[in-house]
């Protein structure tokens, strides 16, 4: 059974590229928009020269809607067309248009659009409802085509939606869009101009009655809205025709005539530049766009408001952003209407000032360690004194958690009022700990040491390769010598470490010169000693006889030292144990741990056992030496004084 269910899948998928070819070998249209709501042009020149009205100066929309199998595609091919298949038709009982296909009408300077049907039984849905409303937006004139042989609901139902949603979601993008681009021809706030084309073969023709009063089967279909209760304050007028086709061919000529009239109708829309009505389409499609949940969507809706918002939510009480689609990118934080409940997982309860509060301005505070006017030492001191501050940034400091001996009190029930905010998906602000007293206690001893270190690396290094050249084996290459590593050719850097070969006696690097083999040749007996990785595949001459019985002058030296050497190593490894854990303890709750840092967040540089780890103390990624050269304060962090940021977070505007 599921074979013969594969095989069926696999035909309709091949028919349905069957007739996507079919369709744009036979007719003139393309494919603009596909059913997943992605643009097929990339940009306005191939738009222009697909349509092939790269000459126009001004041009209106048409695009035309309905139920699947009304005929939408043929009507467009007579009205515009004379009758030719620009856009393709089929008697196959699928769908014969998926997505929305564009055409030109050089006579009128139309740019057509053929869109999908609906109530057709396909995939994902939601999205190509929506799909559906972008192209109303951009469209000057919408045909609603329908055979029925009375008015359904659903189409007063769909028309009275798609008015709402443009008003409330796709009005002020536009407008937007005008003012960003630039443009000479302003996008007028009411929206297109909607015909009602009814075709009958038994029933008569909505104000059939009054055929005498102009106009008048119009005035009917607007009562039939009012009757429902729906509004189409959206569209700049809403017309019916209508046609009984008794015997076939369908007269089309009224449609016609009314599609021409609105196209002279210069009122409330005036032609505009094709490349507007591409940069209208495609900015719509920017901002409206990513995957619909099913169950947010409520039932017997067309165009409900979970097509056009933010899909997030907030993790504590569940309510839903209100803003619209894609808002991040214009740096608009998330928002909810309502007030949210406090989850111990998310500890999202912040302290606002209670005086600013009274006087009208909403101020958070938040525990730290010292206070923004203290000495990064003293207010160490100070912490370990007084415990905690809250400092409000109008009113200084009002609150220390250890001020008196006896009787402090909790800060809640007097300066500060606490408040429950919402919290949204990849969200950290309440998950934080901003007292880093002990990590500042590590950067300050870091900061001692390190400074020591720099000052001393030169003379400690200089001594250090003399001593060693005085203890070194005569076949030993001196270090003064070495330069780069004998086998990478890789310069040495100031304070990298030189290793011998005791086989060939060359310098090298950690990575050329990891492996051990025993070399008695050169006196170092049977125990396996470090050699570059050249000397180890020749695996060294056969020495059964060669065997040094006395060692050379100056091994003894050297085995001496290295023995020594050895012996720091070991203390300076048991030491570097605990200060590893101490820095786990000490760290901060939003920096990353070092076991998990593996690459630098910023350059993905692999980390070596070389290289050290840093933390930003704005985002709490770790980062290299080099993509950390920077210094900013962080108040949101605690870091009241300038401490080091990524690069990414040092250009970023305003306070961290």
């Amino acid at each position: 059974m599921s074979e013969v269910l594969m095989k069926e899948m696999e035909e309709v998928s091949l028919c349905h590229m069957k007739t996507t070819e079919e369709h744009s070998e036979n007719g003139r249209s393309f494919l603009l928009v596909d059913e997943q709501e992605n643009l097929q042009v990339h940009d306005e020149a191939q738009f222009l020269e697909r349509l092939g009205c790269g000459d126009m100066q001004g041009v209106k929309v048409l695009s035309i809607f309905g139920n699947t199998g009304d005929g939408k595609s043929h009507t467009l091919n007579h009205i515009l067309f004379g009758g030719d298949t620009v856009f393709y038709t089929s008697k196959s009982p699928s769908s014969c248009t998926v997505g929305v296909w564009a055409a030109f009408d050089p006579g009128l300077g139309l740019v057509a659009l053929d869109t999908e049907g609906l109530l057709g039984a396909a995939a994902n849905q939601n999205q190509r409802m929506r799909l559906l409303l972008k192209v109303l937006a951009v469209s000057d004139v919408v045909v609603y085509r329908t055979r029925a042989e009375r008015l359904h609901n659903d189409m007063f139902q769909f028309l009275s939606s798609a008015s709402g949603a443009y008003l409330k979601h796709f009005t002020p993008e536009l407008r937007a869009l005008s003012s960003r681009c630039g443009m000479d021809v302003p996008l007028s706030s009411l929206g297109p101009a909607v015909i009602v084309f009814q075709e009958t073969t038994h029933t008569q023709l909505l104000g059939h009655e009054r055929t005498d009063v102009p106009g008048y089967a119009d005035t009917q279909l607007q009562r039939r809205f009012h009757d429902l209760g729906l509004g189409t304050e959206a569209f700049s007028s809403v017309q019916y025709v209508g046609t009984q086709t008794i015997t076939p061919p369908t007269n089309y000529s009224l449609l016609l005539e009314a599609v021409r009239q609105q196209v002279r109708n210069t009122a409330t829309r005036s032609p505009r530049q094709p490349a507007i009505v591409f940069s209208a389409l495609q900015a719509l499609s920017d901002r409206f766009c990513g995957e619909i949940f099913d169950d947010k969507i409520p039932l017997y809706s067309f165009f409900p408001d979970e097509y056009f918002t933010c899909s997030s939510v907030c993790l504590s009480c569940n309510i839903r952003c209100k803003n619209g689609m894609n808002h991040l990118r214009d740096r608009v934080p998330h928002l909810a209407d309502g007030l949210c409940q406090y989850a111990h997982q998310y500890n999202n309860k912040v302290l606002i000032c209670k005086r600013c509060y009274e006087g009208g301005r909403e101020v958070i505070v938040i525990p730290k360690t010292s206070a923004s006017t203290d000495n990064p030492w003293f207010g160490l001191a100070k912490y370990a004194w007084s415990g905690y501050v809250l400092e409000c940034g109008s009113c200084g400091i009002i609150y220390r958690s250890r001020q008196y001996w006896l009787g402090n009190q909790d800060p809640e029930s007097g300066v500060v009022r606490p408040e429950v905010k919402h919290v949204w998906d990849g969200s950290e602000a309440f998950l934080t700990d901003h007292q880093n007293a002990a990590q500042r206690m590590l950067d300050g001893m870091n900061f001692v040491i390190q400074s020591v270190s720099e000052y001393s690396t030169g003379p400690t290094k200089a001594v250090t390769s003399w001593l060693t050249d005085q203890v070194a084996p005569l076949y030993w290459r001196p270090n003064t010598d070495i330069t780069m590593c004998h086998c990478c050719k890789k310069p040495f850097e100031e304070a990298e470490r030189k290793h011998h070969c005791r086989s060939c006696g060359e310098g090298f690097c950690q990575a050329c010169s990891t492996r051990k083999m025993p070399v008695p040749e050169r006196g170092w007996g049977s125990t396996p000693v470090r050699v570059c990785d050249a000397c180890h595949r020749q695996g060294g001459t056969d020495t059964t006889n060669q065997v040094s019985v006395v060692e050379p002058r100056g091994l003894m030296a050297r085995r001496v030292t290295e023995v020594a050497q050895s012996t720091l190593d070991m203390v300076t490894t048991a030491v570097d144990y605990p200060l590893c854990f101490v820095k786990g303890v000490a760290r901060p709750d939003y920096w990353v741990p070092d076991p998990q840092i593996v690459q630098c967040h910023r350059c993905s540089k692999a980390f070596t056992p070389s290289m050290s780890k840093h933390h930003c103390r704005a985002c709490g990624q770790g980062v290299c030496s080099g993509c950390s050269s920077k210094s900013r304060p962080v108040p949101s962090r605690g870091w009241d004084h300038p401490v080091r940021v990524c690069d990414g977070c040092a250009i970023r505007k305003g306070s961290l």
